[in-house]
């Protein structure tokens, strides 16, 4: 594994804790479909919340939430979508959030968490 993929899983295992401490429950991790991946989908009281996490190193070429276009806003939007028929839940509302971290020198991170991105 390179340290990219390293870096990568470290931030969702990061990611996970920091929404389970703040009150959310995990549903699932990194589930996939034909269409792509989901990161994280968790719960928040009657909302489904499936959040796209993005770990950096530094923020020299730009911040994790800077990799979020509209494009991926709206896949995730369809994934979710997807994840809902595959598991046949309801919920009262799905958002997408954005979990950025960045890395510093010293190996420890930031977490900026943003809701309902798309």
């Amino acid at each position: 594994m390179n340290a990219k993929d390293v870096l990568g899983r470290r931030g969702e295992q990061l990611a996970a804790q920091y929404l389970e401490r703040a009150g959310f429950r995990i549903l699932d991790r990194n589930w996939r479909c034909a269409e792509g991946e989901i990161d994280i989908v968790a719960a928040e009281r009657r909302v489904l919340v499936v959040c796209e996490v993005k770990t950096r190193s530094s923020d020299r070429y730009g911040g994790p939430l800077d990799a979020i276009t509209r494009a991926k806003q709206a896949r995730l939007r369809r994934l979710a979508i997807r994840w809902l028929v595959a598991h046949g839940v309801l919920f009262d509302e799905v958002r997408i959030d954005v979990i950025g971290l960045v890395r510093d020198r010293s190996g420890h991170f930031t977490v900026e968490h943003v809701r309902g991105v798309g």
